[in-house]
């Protein structure tokens, strides 16, 4: 992705969620200028962490004794729970240069467990504030440490490469000298080289798996960008296999059973079906029930829980094919149904 959709991703990611994006890309390619971009549009303080300047005690501050008790002071640049919101930059995370430190900010950028807040040691992140990761590839033109899978696993990964066009905006926005504009126009190729393959592909994991769930659940990606967020957590293999999976989903009714059996499971799909596909579902389960399925109890509530989410002429084509079986009429007429189904039997009732 270029810079201007890794900042679409990352106000998604960062405003919707608590997960660590890593931002990925070749020196010069504008990652810190895009993350820079997008704390001004949302609003967010930036406090940014030049990691391979740093030590271990600049990260989780300086211990000092408090009776017989140990403490660590809180670092100069750790915002405090009643700052405005903050995105903490946490750059250059591979070149660290001591083992020690790279280890004590793993903690840190390691998504909060649910119920928990992100923290540094001793140290509690609030809520409102946000942490980010930019890094150079480990592909021997950086001088930088390769991160291990456990590191990588707990970050969704954002690859940034070098696109002319996204530059050519970017230079018309900031007015630079009209001869650079022109030539650039000319010799695109004179651009940042893209170098190596970005060689730090994901892997899919269970933890991996939880993160796309997060994902899918509070943000809306474009969609050409999908494949590549999900593949910056559970790798390109899986994420393709997925996608295409879903799509096969998309274009299959859900199946009558599943609504009567498996309700929980499919109800955010049947919202979801174009018309279509809902006919199909509405017509399997007419055929279904006609034939004699019999509607225990919880086929009952699941039935009319499926009624419920219908449009309102949908619900009263439904309802009017059901009311002429028998069996499933004596359902619907119980008084604890009234709700979803009174309007529909009383429109029916008076076309007859």
């Amino acid at each position: 992705m270029n810079v201007e959709q890794m900042k679409t991703v990352l106000r998604e990611i960062v405003t919707k969620t608590d997960l660590t994006p890593c931002v990925v890309g070749h020196r010069g390619v504008g990652k810190t200028a895009g993350i820079i971009q997008v704390c001004r549009e949302i609003g967010f303080s930036y406090m940014p962490l030049r990691l391979g300047q740093m030590e271990v005690g600049d990260l989780v501050g300086i211990p000092y004794r408090d009776g017989v008790t140990m403490h660590w002071s809180r670092p100069c640049w750790w915002p405090g729970d009643e700052e405005p919101a903050t995105m903490v930059h946490c750059d250059e995370l591979n070149r660290a240069q001591q083992e020690d430190t790279l280890q004590a900010i793993f903690q840190f950028v390691e998504p909060p467990s649910e119920g928990q807040s992100r923290a540094l040691h001793t140290h509690k992140l609030s809520p409102r504030h946000r942490v980010v990761v930019t890094i150079n590839p480990p592909d021997g033109t950086y001088q930088v440490a390769p991160l291990d899978r456990a590191l990588i696993d707990r970050m969704v990964m954002l690859y940034v490469e070098t696109d002319y066009a996204c530059w050519a905006r970017y230079a018309r926005s900031r007015d630079l000298d009209g001869s650079v504009q022109q030539f650039v126009a000319a010799n695109p190729g004179f651009l940042a080289k893209a170098g190596n393959p970005l060689e730090m592909q994901a892997e899919p994991t269970e933890r991996g798996w939880e993160m796309v769930s997060r994902l899918r659940e509070s943000c809306r990606f474009p969609k050409e960008l999908e494949m590549e967020v999900y593949a910056g957590v559970v790798g390109q293999e899986a994420a393709i296999a997925f996608l295409r999976w879903c799509s096969d989903q998309r274009n299959r009714p859900v199946a009558a059973m599943d609504v009567l059996d498996h309700w929980s499971e499919v109800a955010q799909r049947v919202r979801a079906q174009r018309d279509d596909l809902q006919a199909a579902t509405m017509n399997e389960l007419v055929s279904l029930l006609g034939d004699g399925l019999p509607l225990e109890a919880s086929r009952e509530d699941h039935l009319v829980a499926y009624i419920d989410v219908l449009p309102r002429d949908r619900r009263f084509g439904l309802v009017k094919s059901l009311l002429k079986i028998p069996p499933v009429a004596q359902v619907l007429s119980q008084d604890r149904y009234d709700a979803v189904v009174l309007d529909a039997i009383q429109a029916i009732s008076g076309e007859a």
